[in-house]
């Protein structure tokens, strides 16, 4: 497993090591004692999430005000363009996004702390995410920030409208939005 600093602090890509050959693949997906060693982040996960989204779905940006939860998010089939934004106040990169492809195959893996707001784009023609949680969905503290808000400014590789649920499309700007202190 190789660790990789973003640009965001806190924020983590974790590529595990894959052991292929003609017949297939193996690799450790998660590992409590290995993920703790080489992050220093000791958290407890409680809930596994596991969607599918068609082509041109976009979930997000999304993020839980009380009862926070760091999210270790990954794709098992497909592809989607991963987006993070930081929505810490205190923090020197806040309103700052990053975006990244996460793929079955290149496996990557994205560490999300409390704090962020996420999101992603699905660009093959369906895709399956699996995210890991660290406190559990409550949707009286779920909140939404606009995908396409101007002053956050995300660069997504669309090629027509994104298909978005009613949630998002109701979403608020980041200036508009109760964000962390």
């Amino acid at each position: 497993m190789r660790i990789q600093q973003t640009a965001l602090p806190d924020l983590l890509i974790i590529e595990p090591t894959v052991f292929g050959d003609d017949r297939g693949f193996f690799y450790e997906s998660f590992n409590a004692r290995r993920f703790t060693e080489l992050t220093g982040i000791n958290k407890v996960f409680v809930q596994d999430n596991h969607s599918k989204s068609a082509k041109d779905v976009l979930r997000g940006l999304h993020y839980q005000i009380r009862q926070p939860q760091g999210k270790l998010v990954r794709v098992v089939s497909g592809e989607v363009f991963d987006v993070v934004v930081d929505i810490r106040k205190s923090s020197a990169t806040f309103g700052q996004w990053l975006g990244l492809t996460l793929s079955a195959v290149n496996n990557r893996q994205l560490w999300i702390p409390e704090g962020f707001a996420h999101g992603f784009l699905v660009t093959s023609d369906s895709a399956e995410f699996l995210y890991k949680t660290t406190d559990y969905y409550e949707p009286a503290h779920e909140r939404s920030i606009l995908w396409n808000d101007s002053d956050i400014g995300i660069e997504w590789p669309l090629n027509r409208q994104p298909l978005l649920s009613g949630k998002d499309q109701a979403a608020c700007k980041l200036s508009e939005a109760e964000v962390f202190a």
